[in-house]
């Protein structure tokens, strides 16, 4: 597995906790605290930091230490190489798709004749 292909598999394993995509959807709209990141949520400190550590490993988050404080923030280029993937597959099925709508109809025609 190359490089590319275990830092996609390493965003997408962290892109499937609900919890870890609304992390990333409250760090689009700006760095925030650990304390800040964790209010929305209803669980234990410790489970939440390893939520947090997941998505820093992966690489979809930063983190530094500010006084005593933990400063998170989001890092999309890893978000957009996920975007990339997708939209290569995208294209891919519709011609897929395409394909099979245009094979379909000749079939469609050859019955009628």
């Amino acid at each position: 597995m190359t490089n590319y292909e275990h830092d996609l598999s390493d965003t997408f394993r962290a892109l499937g906790d609900p919890t870890r995509r609304g992390v990333l959807a409250r760090l689009g709209q700006g760095a925030a605290t650990v304390s800040e990141l964790s209010q929305a949520y209803d669980m234990a400190l410790p489970s939440f930091m390893q939520h947090l550590k997941v998505l820093e490993k992966s690489g979809l988050v930063l983190s530094h230490k500010t006084g005593r404080s933990r400063i998170y923030k989001l890092q999309p280029e890893r978000i957009r190489q996920a975007e990339q993937w997708l939209q290569k597959q995208r294209q891919l099925w519709e011609q897929r798709l395409d394909q099979l709508d245009n094979y379909l109809l000749q079939m469609k025609e050859n019955d009628h004749e």
